[in-house]
């Protein structure tokens, strides 16, 4: 197969799969090899999961970050308009190559800190400007979000951190490094007053801790989700993403209603 950069040419491989292998090398390692040496000959893999009692989240997501691709799942046709019409030059085209975020917090204003997700892909802080370690690739119009949970110390006041953003420009292969810091007046003292879409992604990130039963979501349930869904939603009326989560949201309530009462004995025990 040519290089991807072949007379010009970009080539995309897009796999449209469950994640299940079982034709030829099925084992995850033997897949994921396959993939990085494409990758390193600039062939890109985007993926797209479809499926549900079989499916392979796992899998699907890690081929796509070897691959130098981005990850996407459909369960309906909406969503699949969303992403092979709407989205579909975000996932062709890479805008930013090996990109990688770091957070700087300042030791005298944050007690601790934790990073929502992202488990695997998380590198050594080291790492950070090392450009032959591997990161993330940006398609045009898309958006990444990292979202961290902090404790504040007391008497806070001044810088909270510095955010560092480091990518590769994929035209020119120069690599640029920008960055800001954020200081305690530029924070919202109240989750209500902050903006729409930082509620709604804090929501989400929620929802998840709760469904993948975290230890940090324990004082939290699906009734709090859903209502922080509903005042968000009527403040980004018309946004579909946001209808289609309130919805999921309101669907697993229910599924985690019925289930509860399925478990209860019927003397209420």
């Amino acid at each position: 197969m040519p290089a991807g950069d072949s007379e010009g040419r970009i080539i995309r491989l897009i796999l449209l799969s469950d994640g299940v292998a079982n034709v030829g090398s099925t084992r995850p390692d033997s897949i994921l090899r396959e993939v990085c040496r494409y990758a390193d000959d600039e062939i890109t893999l985007p993926t797209v999961g479809f499926g549900i009692a079989n499916f392979n989240d796992v899998l699907m997501e890690q081929l796509a970050n070897d691959g130098d691709g981005n990850y996407a799942y459909v369960d309906t046709l909406s969503q699949a308009r969303q992403v092979f019409v709407d989205n579909l030059t975000g996932m062709l085209k890479v805008i930013a190559k090996y990109s990688k975020v770091q957070v700087d917090f300042d030791p005298g204003v944050v007690s601790r800190y934790r990073l929502l997700g992202y488990e695997n892909r998380r590198i050594a802080d080291r790492d950070f400007r090392n450009d032959t370690v591997d990161a993330g690739e940006v398609g045009a119009g898309h958006t990444v979000t990292a979202l961290y949970e902090i404790k504040l110390s007391d008497d806070v006041q001044g810088r909270i951190a510095t955010v560092y953003i480091r990518y590769q420009n994929p035209e020119s292969c120069d690599v640029q490094e920008v960055s800001r810091e954020f200081h305690w007046k530029e924070f919202a003292t109240v989750f209500e007053e902050a903006s729409p879409r930082f509620q709604l992604d804090a929501v989400v990130a929620e929802y998840a801790e709760i469904l993948r039963e975290s230890y940090w979501a324990q004082d939290s349930n699906l009734e709090q989700v859903i209502a922080v869904a509903q005042r968000v939603k009527n403040l980004l009326s018309g946004d579909q993403d946001v209808e289609e989560f309130t919805g999921l949201g309101a669907q697993a309530g229910r599924i985690a209603a019925s289930t509860a009462n399925e478990t209860t004995l019927p003397d209420g025990r």
